[in-house]
């Protein structure tokens, strides 16, 4: 590996993964700790996080682990503190939590929407509120959003609440990007396509008709290479937007989806 992360310090929330196998946020994780940063993981679930810890510390990273609802507001505050107090400052903020629910304006229940949004939407606002003024301390920063293609396009079923937020995220992405520039903040999103990851297996499988097998067939298909991407795929493009590869490189998304948005039908 390179190091293009060595002195660094990441935040990756999320950076457990709901299933076996590699989540865009466990992945990410340990990509940041090979290039030599210093992981702060995050999850819902602390035996996640400690499980991409395990990983990390096995290949001779650093890595310490925090249990964190990222729609409570006083986990996020203390993420960030926490994260200070341990490794004296944060470099990089990676919002990567996010959930699925499928259904239109109508199938979708109110509870549904309000749960998809502030898993996916609020959550990055607040742990946005949270970190920058450490990062804005220091005039230094760089905030990775992971969006998703739902923000920009149909990807072949209703995601009325997921598409809602992922929109929302790009454009408030946009809007911390510009108003923090000139103090030293970045902030950039990844959008990714049809991935293979754990994500996709429980909520998605019934819209596919319930074979995880079928499913997976079907979202190869869908793809112009003819088979999905995985999480390595979204990691490596957050990898970029937070080293100092992309100093200059803010406000924008990065669309990783093998060309499906470039493609009309």
């Amino acid at each position: 590996m390179s190091e293009r992360m060595k002195g660094k310090t990441v935040i990756v929330v999320g950076a457990g993964s709901s299933g076996p196998g590699w989540g865009n946020g466990k992945a990410a994780a340990a990509l940041y700790a090979r290039e030599g940063a210093k992981v702060f993981a995050v999850d819902f679930r602390l035996e996640a996080a400690q499980e991409t810890e395990s990983i990390i510390r096995a290949e001779g990273g650093e890595c310490s682990s925090f249990r964190a609802d990222v729609v409570s507001s006083e986990d996020l505050r203390d993420m960030a503190a926490a994260c200070v107090e341990q490794y004296g400052q944060i470099d990089v903020l990676h919002n990567n939590v996010g959930i699925v629910e499928t259904g239109g304006p109508v199938e979708t229940s109110e509870e549904s929407w309000n749960r998809v949004i502030a898993v996916n939407q609020t959550s990055v606002f607040l742990a946005c509120k949270h970190v920058l003024p450490y990062m804005t301390a220091r005039n230094s920063g760089a905030i990775v959003n992971i969006g998703s293609i739902a923000g920009v396009r149909w990807i072949g079923f209703p995601y009325v609440a997921y598409s809602a937020a992922k929109a929302a995220l790009i454009s408030m992405t946009t809007n911390i990007a510009v108003q923090y520039a000139a103090q030293g903040v970045r902030a950039n999103c990844v959008l990714p396509g049809l991935m293979n990851t754990p994500l996709i297996r429980e909520p998605l499988a019934k819209t596919y008709g319930g074979n995880v097998d079928s499913m997976i067939e079907q979202r190869d298909k869908l793809s112009p290479t003819g088979k999905m991407g995985d999480a390595w795929d979204t990691a490596y493009a957050a990898l970029y937007l937070a080293s100092e590869e992309a100093r200059y490189v803010n406000g924008t998304s990065i669309v990783v989806d093998g060309g499906l948005t470039a493609r009309c039908v």
